[in-house]
């Protein structure tokens, strides 16, 4: 048994946060080392280390049993550890071969012929398909995430880091990756992937190590353990892990979207012939990998993105060219959860209290707003959500990411609406904390609320909705039943394939 990385007692704190407390980790030749834990574990903090990013505040870093100091991911590359990041460091209007080779100290024209062979001889070995030729502006996410793995793997490295790599790619993408990081350890690589999906861990993992508020809980070997057992050892305690998707009795369609286009500021479509319907009590679900649409369409449907033609109704009211408060004046309750928490959904510098008044201060009647009644209605939010803060006029801002967003779509189910939007609802979340958001949103599903939902994980989606819709390049590409749906059905349309009777 070869180890090829060895972390022992690793320590990291950001100023009073300590994101790690006596971690050890190892890694072996030839093998997939899933990281896993909640939001906040330590997780990317300790691998940022192992690649340079980093530097530890005490505790050691062993490369083939040698004691290493790494101070800058330039020194991480030439002791073989390279990273791949979910946001890919490529030169957009560069060749695949020239992002490669970029940074060479040797002339690329002297050895030309040479340095391509050597590329090609590494794509072929560890069967990485890559058009070398193609720029990377016209490649897909996961073509572009193939040219950063050879890029890695050109540059010497045998440790390969690989943060959330599934996060963006559709289930095709995400097989063909999994064949690749198998091939990468056949060769004795090893490899090491940071991920929250516990299918992924069970399927591609040889072993798994979680971690919980910044230490080491376990090592296991995958083939040994459950997702029910990962789970409990990540949270630190029992958990149920069911998403329910309960019955109920479709009610009459309170949102019409017909034929909907919009333009972005370099005249370019960015939705177009969008049409669907969203009927009281069901949950619709948009799938599609990351810019495909799902942030414009949000915002248009909230009256905050302007389109270009097509039609939005509301109980069979247009909403086209009205502003938010005018959707909200004119007696159509809709709440919208956006992916920026704090751009665009609260105000980081105010409290619970004051961000509530700001969704509901026009059903208060009277010139003065009345902060009173509210402060019991955020205290009941913060006990329901398990909102980690001090009291209800601590900051938003001082908030974690994860606790920013219990407050986001406590406030906004708190106001009743009859159309619920959410856009990553669960981002950035713990598995308990996403679970409880999950039986909040069918709560509201029961009540007749309807609901769109945006989501990046498709397991959860085909969980959760009644219906899925995929987009794709601003196109519905077709809208499957949420029971029935088969999941590399919906990887093709996700990828702009078409399904064939």
């Amino acid at each position: 048994m070869t180890i090829l990385a060895e972390m022992r007692n690793i320590k990291k704190s950001f100023g009073d946060v300590i994101a790690n407390r006596d971690v050890s980790f190892e890694l072996r030749a030839g093998e997939i080392h899933a990281l896993l834990g909640e939001n906040g574990a330590g997780k990317s903090t300790l691998m940022n280390m192992l690649s340079g990013i980093y530097q530890p505040d005490s505790g050691s870093i062993l490369i083939h049993e040698k004691p290493v100091t790494i101070r800058s991911p330039k020194e991480a590359i030439k002791l073989g550890i390279g990273m791949i990041h979910q946001h890919y460091k490529l030169v957009e209007k560069f060749t695949a071969l020239e992002n490669i080779l970029m940074g060479q100290e040797s002339s690329f024209f002297l050895r030309k012929k040479e340095l391509i062979q050597k590329v090609e001889k590494l794509a072929r070995n560890y069967h990485i398909a890559a058009d070398l030729n193609k720029s990377i502006y016209t490649m897909s996410i996961g073509e572009k995430q193939s040219v950063d793995i050879l890029k890695v793997l050109y540059q010497g490295a045998k440790i390969l880091i690989m943060d959330e790599p599934t996060a963006v790619l559709t289930p095709q993408e995400i097989q063909s990756l999994f064949q690749v990081m198998r091939n990468m350890a056949a060769e004795g690589c090893g490899i090491v992937i940071i991920t929250h999906k516990l299918n992924e861990v069970m399927e591609i993992s040889d072993r798994v190590t979680v971690l919980q508020k910044g230490s080491t809980v376990k090592t296991l070997i995958t083939a040994e353990t459950n997702q029910k057992e990962l789970t409990d050892l990540m949270v630190g305690k029992a958990t149920d892990l069911q998403i329910e998707r309960p019955k109920t009795q479709l009610g009459k369609v309170v949102l019409k979207v017909e034929h909907l286009e919009a333009i972005n500021k370099d005249k370019a479509k960015v939705l177009k012939d969008i049409s669907f319907e969203l009927r009281e009590g069901e949950v619709l679900g948009v799938a599609g990998v990351a810019g495909s649409g799902q942030k414009e369409l949000c915002e248009a449907l909230a009256g905050l993105y302007p389109v270009s033609g097509g039609q939005i109704t509301f109980h069979g009211e247009s909403l086209i060219g009205k502003s938010p408060a005018e959707i909200i004046n004119a007696g159509m309750t809709m709440s919208f959860v956006p992916e920026d928490r704090l751009g665009m959904g609260l105000v980081g510098s105010m409290d619970m209290i004051d961000n509530y008044l700001l969704k509901a201060h026009h059903k208060q009647k009277g010139l003065f707003l009345k902060r009173k009644p509210l402060e019991k209605v955020c205290e009941n939010m913060i006990k329901a959500l398990d909102i980690q803060t001090p009291d209800v006029h601590y900051p938003i801002s001082k908030l974690s990411g994860g606790n920013i967003q219990k407050v986001l779509i406590g406030r906004e189910i708190e106001t009743e609406p009859q159309v619920l939007i959410t856009a990553y609802a669960v981002r950035g979340l713990d598995v308990g904390s996403a679970h409880t958001i999950y039986e909040l949103i069918n709560e509201q599903k029961q009540k007749g609320v309807a609901i769109l939902f945006i989501g990046e994980d498709l397991d959860v989606i085909m969980e959760l909705c009644d219906r899925i819709m995929v987009l794709y390049d601003g196109e519905v590409k077709g809208i499957v039943n949420g029971e029935t749906a088969v999941k590399e059905e919906i990887g093709l349309l996700m990828g702009g394939g078409k399904l064939y009777a």
